[in-house]
């Protein structure tokens, strides 16, 4: 079994029972106990589970902090979707008719794929969340790459997706991030998703960077490429001024969303 078919085993396996220890998932996948426990660190710094002593759990998708109510997380998740809702208003008014647009994946990119309903553009994505917003649309060309499907992310990775991109070039590029560091390095943290990325970028003509303030400096290990990199930046008002500064001086566009 392949290293990455693997560890999909063990993602399977914690999402139907919630956690698993090393004895049960070397077991069940006739590997030794050794395997397991360097799978699980890979996933864990991966962000894709959380390791615990003697196995792992599944990774919750959000977390209330330490001494916030219920409601305040409530009101707190509600603020996450407006920043993205603004970030995805900024996104599509950078689009022109005729234009072919790459989106990634992420939570942002099928609200950028719902405000080009209707639109003479082409989309080519890997999020199967941006597909169903664009499914059923006959305005827009739509292409699907191809690849492995990760369910618990609604996405296609692998080799089959990368050999895809080396065949497409795009106008543009919306792309997503786990953070981005004070040195500004843009960061991720899917190593099953970074190879993506990077051959999004390679792929298209302008990168436009969708980072929110709470991307400052998020999580992520993973260099997918530079602040100074990219063409523009869209974030909002709580974003480092002097990240905002580095990406305007290398000669980037920054818009506040």
């Amino acid at each position: 079994m392949l290293l990455r078919q693997r560890q999909d085993s063990i993602l399977s396996a914690l999402q139907a029972d919630g956690a698993a220890s090393v004895r049960d998932l070397a077991q069940i996948l006739n590997v030794s106990e050794s395997t397991i426990r360097r799978d699980l660190e890979i996933l864990d710094k991966n962000g894709e589970l959380t390791r615990t002593y003697g196995g792992a759990v599944v990774r919750p998708r959000a977390t209330v902090e330490d001494g916030e109510s219920l409601d305040e997380g409530h009101y707190a998740a509600e603020a996450d979707v407006h920043l993205k809702e603004a970030i995805a208003d900024a996104a599509a008014g950078l689009v022109s008719d005729g234009q072919v647009v790459l989106l990634d994946i992420g939570t942002t990119t099928p609200l950028i794929a719902r405000r080009l309903r209707g639109r003479d553009v082409t989309v080519i994505t890997s999020s199967l969340a941006v597909f169903d917003e664009l499914r059923d649309d006959d305005a827009v060309r739509l292409l699907l790459l191809g690849g492995v499907v990760r369910r618990n992310y609604r996405t296609l990775v692998g080799s089959l997706t990368e050999l895809a991109l080396t065949q497409v070039s795009a106008d543009v590029l919306f792309l997503s991030c786990t953070g981005v560091r004070s040195s500004g390095h843009v960061v991720d943290n899917m190593a099953v998703e970074a190879p993506i990325k990077q051959s999004m970028i390679a792929a298209s003509d302008r990168v436009v960077l969708l980072a929110s303030e709470k991307k400052f400096p998020g999580t992520g290990a993973l260099r997918l490429c530079s602040i100074t990199d990219i063409d523009v930046m869209i974030t909002t008002a709580g974003a480092p001024e002097e990240l905002i500064e580095m990406c305007r001086n290398s000669g980037g566009e920054v818009v506040i969303a």
